[in-house]
């Protein structure tokens, strides 16, 4: 299953506590939380390249399934990390405390993002 594809995000669960909890500022999370992102998702066998829109942030990370990568956080800071691949159809990673979960269902992706008992839930449909 080819994740690659434009996907404008739907709906999310638990934006604000969860932007608190990463440590963003107040106005950040304000702006952030009514803006709808546009994912932008290039697969090429292992190899991705996630390019997502948030007003005028953009934020890229390109990795390799199951090789060390750097990716950029929320916050703007970077980290190493293995995204592994479960299935053909879920990409899974843990970064500096968080557990992020990435899984495409036809054309629905659901990415949730764990930090310790606070979940964060996006939903994005491909566009």
């Amino acid at each position: 299953m080819s994740f690659t594809g434009k996907y404008e995000l739907q709906s999310q669960e638990n934006f604000e506590p969860f932007m608190k909890a990463l440590g963003l500022p107040d106005e950040q999370i304000q702006k952030g939380k009514d803006i709808k992102s546009i994912s932008e998702i290039v697969q090429n066998g292992n190899k991705f390249k996630i390019t997502v829109t948030t007003g005028s942030k953009v934020m890229t990370n390109e990795f390799t399934i199951g090789e060390e990568c750097e990716m950029e956080l929320l916050t703007g800071e970077k980290a190493k990390c293995i995204v592994n691949m479960e299935g053909n159809n879920k990409l899974v990673a843990n970064l500096k405390g968080l557990k992020s979960v990435t899984e495409l269902n036809g054309d629905t992706i659901t990415h949730t993002m764990t930090k310790g008992d606070l979940t964060y839930k996006r939903i994005s449909k491909r566009i």
